[in-house]
């Protein structure tokens, strides 16, 4: 028997602009062994899934190919942890842009004491990514200083109040004053306006940090560099203003600095699971205490999501976009 039609987006052409993202029927998936059926509530747009619209970031082996990397719903198929009627978020390899959706029951988590399914379905990507690259790659600590760029992103409004949480100094940038005032409110006890600022300057009059989130690199990283403390890190997770950089290797030396990144959807699905034990066990109680909340810019409908996109790439949101399906 084959399984009911479900609504889906997908990209006339298999990839394109956002005017080029179609609703579409599509079949329902099924529950595999260990996988849980989501009906799907609202869903989160994030920078990798305009990059994949593109036919630049392939969903990983076994993955839908469609879009979509985290969603809030009720279970419809159990596994694992989860029965029927369970409401979750959770995160995906793909395919959350639609009425259903499947992921690894070790992948989804509950709905955090306090916040609606729409704020829940843009926790995962945002607070996987910051958890993985700055308290575990970073190892930022209470008492450190934190550096974000982007800090009015999903990712930047989300690590700068998971750093607060956590007990460290927060230094945000921004491109405009507004975004920086913005960060300010989430909690950042520095903003920097890095059209009027440097925020390397900026940074070694408040003592240099320990931490920094880059997502931009390009000329930002020598900057960065510079105002790290001894013993500093810098952590990648994209490079929006250019993908190669000049390294000084003196400069690190002198530092005793340590560079890296991450990608967070090619971990393979044991370490997912892991993430999302430590994510559970750590971040969860910092949103149920009223530490950390999801900061919701716009939300679509699902059959929107091509408009969704666009307000992304615009580039005037303050935290997430987000889909209803």
């Amino acid at each position: 028997m084959s399984q009911p039609d479900m609504t889906a987006i997908a990209v006339e052409g298999g990839k394109g602009s956002a005017a080029d993202m179609k609703a579409v029927p599509l079949p329902r998936p099924q529950a595999g062994p260990g996988q849980i059926l989501i009906k799907v509530a609202h869903a989160g747009v994030n920078r990798p899934d305009l990059i994949q619209r593109m036919g630049f970031y392939p969903p990983p082996p076994g993955s839908p190919d469609t879009m979509g990397l985290e969603v809030s719903g009720e279970v419809v198929t159990g596994a694992g942890r989860w029965k029927a009627g369970d409401q979750v978020t959770a995160l995906l390899g793909g395919g959350g842009y639609a009425e259903y959706a499947v992921v690894d029951a070790r992948h989804a988590l509950p709905i955090p004491k306090g916040l609606s399914l729409l704020e829940a379905a843009a926790l995962p990507e945002t607070v996987f990514t910051v958890f993985a690259n700055v308290f575990e790659h970073g190892s930022l600590k209470a008492g450190e200083t934190f550096m974000v760029h982007g800090a009015t992103s999903g990712i930047g409004t989300t690590a700068i109040q998971m750093a607060k949480a956590a007990g460290a100094k927060v230094i945000a940038t921004a491109r405009g004053a507004d975004k920086a005032a913005e960060a300010k409110a989430l909690g950042a006890d520095v903003a920097v306006d890095t059209t009027a600022e440097d925020f390397a300057e900026v940074a070694k009059r408040e003592g240099g940090v320990d931490v920094i989130l880059d997502m931009v690199g390009g000329d930002y990283f020598a900057k960065g560099l510079d105002a790290l403390k001894t013993g500093g890190r810098i952590v990648f997770i994209a490079s929006l203003g250019g993908g190669e950089v000049a390294l000084p290797i003196g400069k690190l030396m002198m530092k005793r600095a340590l560079v890296t990144g991450s990608t967070l959807r090619p971990r393979s699905s044991d370490e997912k699971a892991r993430l999302a034990a430590a994510v559970e066990a750590t971040v969860w109680p910092w949103i149920e205490a009223g530490k950390l909340r999801p900061r919701i810019d716009a939300t679509f409908p699902l059959a929107e999501a091509g408009k969704a996109h666009a307000h992304l790439e615009g580039g005037a949101h303050v935290g997430k976009v987000m889909l209803t399906a």
